[in-house]
Formats: C-alpha cells, sequence, structure tokens
C-alpha cells in the first residue's frame, strides 16, 4: 500500500509540473485554433478559389474507381464506392500552407518579443594622444611612450 501512495504521489508530482501543464493546454488551444484554421480554409479561401476556376467546388472534386457514377462525393461515399478524393486533398494542402505561415509569424512574433536587448559593450581602453596606442581608459602614462596623460574615469 504504500508503494503505491508513493507512486501516486510522484505522478501527482509529475502532472502539476510546468511543461505537462503547458503541452496540455498547448494541445488543447491547438486543437481550437486548427477549427478556425480548417473554416479560413473552406468557407474563406476555396470558395473563390472554386469561383475563379469555373464554380468548382474543391470537396467535391473526386475520382470514382468503381464502375457506378455518382454525382457527388457524399454519394459516392454513402455507397461505399472507392474514390480518389484529390479535392479534399488539395484543401488539406492549402489548410497546412496556411498554418504554416500562421504559425511561422507566430514564432518570429515571439521571437522578437522574447529577444534580450544586448548589453553595450563597456569601452575599457583608448588611444594615447601621443603615439596613437591603445592604453587602457584609466592609465595616466603611456606605457609605450611614456607620455602622461589624463586618465579618463
Amino acid at each position: 500500500m504504500h508503494k503505491e501512495h508513493t507512486m501516486w504521489n510522484e505522478f501527482k508530482k509529475f502532472i502539476m509540473r510546468g511543461n505537462v501543464m503547458d503541452l496540455a493546454i498547448g494541445v488543447i488551444i491547438g486543437g481550437a485554433f486548427s477549427k478556425i484554421v480548417s473554416s479560413l480554409v473552406d468557407d474563406v479561401v476555396m470558395p473563390p478559389i472554386g469561383l475563379l476556376l469555373g464554380k468548382v467546388n474543391f470537396s467535391n472534386l473526386f475520382i470514382n474507381l468503381g464502375p457506378t457514377k455518382y454525382a457527388t462525393l457524399a454519394d459516392a461515399k454513402a455507397a461505399g464506392a472507392p474514390t480518389l478524393n484529390y479535392g479534399l486533398f488539395i484543401n488539406n494542402i492549402v489548410y497546412f500552407l496556411i498554418l504554416a505561415v500562421i504559425i511561422f509569424l507566430m514564432v518570429k512574433a515571439l521571437n522578437r518579443l522574447n529577444k534580450k536587448e544586448e548589453a553595450p559593450v563597456e569601452v575599457t581602453t583608448r588611444e594615447c594622444p601621443r603615439c596613437l596606442s591603445t592604453i587602457s581608459k584609466k592609465a595616466d602614462r603611456c606605457p609605450h611612450c611614456t607620455s602622461e596623460i589624463e586618465p579618463l574615469n
């Protein structure tokens, strides 16, 4: 009994860690986002493309592999006919491309937000006004030409 209790506690710790919870939230939001992109492709992007190509409904484009003719893909599926659904494949390619562009833009925006400002480089040297050698900015005498110079603070 004690061993099971310990395993249960370890499991609870694992589930409550930030990474697991972040992953779960990401999957849930990703599912909802997928529906939005799917609607964008099916309901907004593809109808104008179909109209430009002569009132073509891409989701209804298919090749019937059976002997019987069907007017729509839904009729062929209802009859259990074998079909090559190239219109749905085109929709899925457009869906993927739109999703890839959106993810690219989101990652780019996040990288821009998370970009840490580079710390300014502190100047620790300067040129000797007499011999133009590189010396410490705190130096009051040049080690090369031995000239006395004003130290910079």
